[in-house]
Formats: structure tokens, sequence, C-alpha cells
């Protein structure tokens, strides 16, 4: 007779209560984050998570730094703007794939390595490029709050690519007056022919400041 096995759940550990925390974050933002719903999703007693996790704050500092882990960091870091800019573009997908994360990731009063490993790194390409740590805290704080706002304003929009704002916008533009507000009329219909996707601006964006940036440099 075969005797039946049953299969072996893996140890419980803080990784595993932090990776489920994130899935519940993202499926339901941090308003979902409960350690009933994370023991539920490990198939364990709330309880038993404090043997990895201290509370609900340690769990935020721990899965916003599995976020700041997202954030693909240049092995080349000879160039600051070559850098800056592969980070920015880095951290703006790591905040759509995780919303819930954007008012939390500069925050956070406990910070992962993850987020002391992005900052420090930051800094320090700055540095090397000859700023001042008053102009390299300037450069970061530009940069990073045009990254967390558009990325807060992104995922507020009613619309996602080129068609779905012309959906949404054809017929809330149709209900403006033209004779009073000409030009925002005329500049919407230009957008809506031509496939305007505001996605794209981000990188627009990202470059005009980063050309700023430059010319500080250049110019201190």
């Amino acid at each position: 007779m075969t005797r039946r096995t049953t299969p072996k759940r893996a140890p419980l550990n803080r990784d595993r209560v932090l990776r489920a925390a994130l899935e519940l974050a993202d499926e339901g933002g941090i308003g979902a984050l409960t350690m009933q719903g994370i023991g539920r999703r490990l198939g364990v007693e709330a309880m038993s998570l404090y043997r990895h996790v201290r509370n609900k704050d340690d769990i935020l500092d721990g899965i916003v730094d599995l976020v700041f882990a997202e954030v693909e960091r240049p092995a080349d870091r000879s160039n600051w703007r070559t850098v800056l800019r592969a980070q920015s573009i880095s951290t703006r997908a790591a905040l759509r794939r995780h919303p819930w994360a954007i008012a939390l990731m500069e925050s956070r009063m406990t910070p992962g390595p993850a987020n002391l490993r992005t900052h420090e790194d930051t800094i320090t390409v700055l540095l090397d490029a000859g700023c001042s740590a008053v102009m390299a805290t300037h450069a970061y704080n530009l940069v990073d709050s045009y990254v967390l706002g558009f990325a807060l304003q992104e995922v507020n929009l009613p619309f996602s690519n080129a068609e779905e704002l012309a959906a949404v916008g054809e017929p809330l533009i149709a209900q403006v007056p033209a004779d009073q507000y000409p030009n925002l009329v005329r500049v919407s219909a230009e957008l809506f022919a031509c496939g305007f996707n505001y996605a794209d601006e981000f990188e627009f964006g990202l470059d005009l400041i980063l050309d700023g940036i430059e010319r500080a440099l250049r110019g201190s």
C-alpha cells in the first residue's frame, strides 16, 4: 500500500511575509493590507507573522524597500545624466507596477537597505560629477519630485493610452464653448487627431530637467 504524502509547506520567513504583503497591496492598495489578510494569503494564523515582522509599520518599511529594490541602477556610473535618466525611468516603471507606493517612497522613518542604497548611489554620482552637497540635494529633489509627481498624476488619469484619451476627451471638449476657450479646444482637437499619448510626456519632461541640471553644473 502506497502512503500518500502531504506536500511540505515552505517555511515562513520575513521575505515570504513581505512578498505576500506586496501582493495584497498591489491587488487592493494599502487599505487591503492587514495581518489577517497576509496570514490567509500564506495559510497561517495572523499571530504567527509576528515572529518575522514587528507590526504593520515594519511591513510597510519592508514592502517599500522591495519596490526600491526593483529600481535598476546602471553598472556604468561614470555619467551622472545617464545614471539619473535610467534610474528615473526604472523608478517610474516600478511605481506603475506598485501605485500604492508613490506616497510612501520618501516617507519611511526606518528605511531599508535598498532604499538607503538608492539614495547613497544617487548622491554619490552627483557628488562625483562635481556637485556640492547643496547642489546634489537640489538635483536629487528635483528629479525625485518629478518622477513621483508624474507617477501620481499618471495613475489617477481616467485613460491610459491615446485611444482612451480620445474616447474620454472628445465628449468632454465637445461641451466646452469654443468661443470662450478657443485655444483649449484647438489644442485638444490637435492632440486627439495626432494620437497624443500622455505616457510619452515622461521622458520629454525628464530630459528638460536634466538639461537644466547640466546647465547649472556648467555654471557652478
